[in-house]
C-alpha cells in the first residue's frame, strides 16, 4: 500500500519546518513591500545588515556562511549593491584575493532608513508576546541550526 501524501506532514518536525518555510516566505514578501522605496529587496536588505554585521570585516564568503547561503549568490547581490554605490571593496591583510565588503555612506544611510522603517513592524509583530516565550523560540531554532551545520558524521555519533 502507497504511503499517504499526508504523513509526511503529521511529524512535529515537518510540521515545524513547513511553517519556517511559510514564514520565512512572509518575512520575505514583508521586507519587499517594506524596502522597495528605497531601490532594495529582502535579499539586498539582508546582505547589507551582515555587512554591518560584520563591521567591514567579513569577505564575501564569510558574509555568505554568516547568513547560510551560498557564496555565488551572495556575490551576485554583494556586485548588485557595490554597483548602487551602497558598499565598497576593501583589502583584506588574511587573504590577497578575498576582498572585505565595507559599507559606503551612501549604503550606511540606506540601510538605517530600512531599519528605521522595519522597527515598527518588528515590534508589531512581537507585541503581546511573551518575552520568555520568545526567548526560548529563538534558542530553540537556534538549536536546530546549529544541529543542521554539524558535520554529517558528528551529528551520527
Amino acid at each position: 500500500m502507497a504511503p499517504s501524501a499526508a504523513i509526511p506532514f503529521d511529524a512535529p518536525v515537518n510540521e515545524l519546518v513547513l511553517e519556517i518555510f511559510r514564514l520565512n516566505g512572509a518575512l520575505i514578501k514583508c521586507g519587499d513591500a517594506l524596502v522597495k522605496p528605497l531601490g532594495l529587496s529582502s535579499a539586498r536588505w539582508q546582505v547589507l545588515g551582515s555587512v554591518v554585521h560584520g563591521q567591514g570585516s567579513y569577505s564575501v564568503a564569510r558574509l555568505a556562511d554568516n547568513m547560510g547561503l551560498a557564496r555565488q549568490s551572495v556575490q551576485r547581490v554583494v556586485d548588485e549593491l557595490a554597483a548602487a554605490g551602497l558598499v565598497a571593496f576593501a583589502p583584506n591583510p588574511a587573504h590577497k584575493r578575498a576582498k572585505l565588503v565595507v559599507m559606503t555612506p551612501r549604503g550606511q544611510e540606506v540601510f538605517e532608513r530600512a531599519s528605521a522603517l522595519w522597527q515598527p513592524v518588528g515590534d508589531a509583530l512581537i507585541a503581546g508576546v511573551n518575552p520568555a516565550e520568545l526567548r526560548s523560540a529563538i534558542e530553540l531554532l537556534a538549536s536546530l541550526r546549529e544541529r543542521l551545520e554539524q558535520p554529517a558524521d558528528a551529528a551520527t555519533d
